[in-house]
């Protein structure tokens, strides 16, 4: 697409399908329709991150993933019933993004969810000090550096990580994030992983592979 530089190998191709990033015969695209099966309320209210976010007592809660990707976390959170602004730092990952919304907008399937959705283009860090509003939950899932070698069989997330980089300022995401005053942030992390800039979480939800950390703001 005009105006994006892709890194050596890397093509960005457009067919009746939508938008797709496609290297040595592999491509990777933003596809809601496939998280159908996930959206049916038996199974998304099992979802660990729509237990980690889920808040009380709000009637149209609010939730930031500052670190978007293709938006599959902030698709459950909107099914969820939350409104959801996305967050995305790589102008690739954006337009595929931007390309899987416009899709689920024009799916009857999807509508509803997707337009709970709004996509900003931008480092998080940055634009979490220009809400003008508090969101309930803030969500967090920076790329770590050990999946890479751990993910070395999958070659769509190989592709990805081409794109995506570590994340290299914990410490200020997470500030930033907590300086929105939210109810709450969840931050997602390998099931062994770290704490996200080494703070300890209120509570955690344990998956098989992965868990989420709960970071509850202190009130004075």
């Amino acid at each position: 697409m005009d105006g994006l530089t892709l890194p050596e190998g890397l093509e960005l191709r457009r067919d009746e399908q939508g938008l797709a990033l496609v290297a040595d015969g592999v491509e990777l695209r933003g596809d809601f329709a496939r998280m159908l099966p996930r959206l049916r309320p038996d199974r998304l209210s099992k979802e660990l991150l729509v237990r980690a976010a889920r808040v009380r007592g709000v009637e149209k809660p609010v939730a930031v993933d500052a670190t978007a990707g293709l938006g599959e976390d902030s698709l459950l959170l909107a099914a969820a019933g939350f409104s959801v602004v996305l967050y995305e730092r790589d102008a690739v990952i954006d337009a595929l993004l931007e390309d899987a919304l416009a899709r689920a907008l024009d799916d009857s399937r999807l509508v509803d969810v997707a337009s709970r959705m709004t996509l900003v283009k931008g480092d998080s860090a940055k634009l979490l000090a220009s809400m003008d509003i508090s969101p309930d939950v803030v969500f967090l899932d920076p790329m770590f550096p050990e999946r890479r070698r751990k993910a070395a069989t999958n070659k769509k997330l190989q592709l990805f990580q081409r794109l995506e980089r570590p994340c290299d300022n914990e410490t200020e995401l997470l500030q930033a994030a907590m300086a929105t005053y939210p109810r709450k942030v969840v931050v997602k992390r390998p099931l062994k992983g770290p704490y996200l800039a080494g703070v300890k979480p209120s509570s955690s939800l344990m998956g098989k592979v992965v868990r989420y950390d709960i970071v509850v703001p202190r009130t004075s």
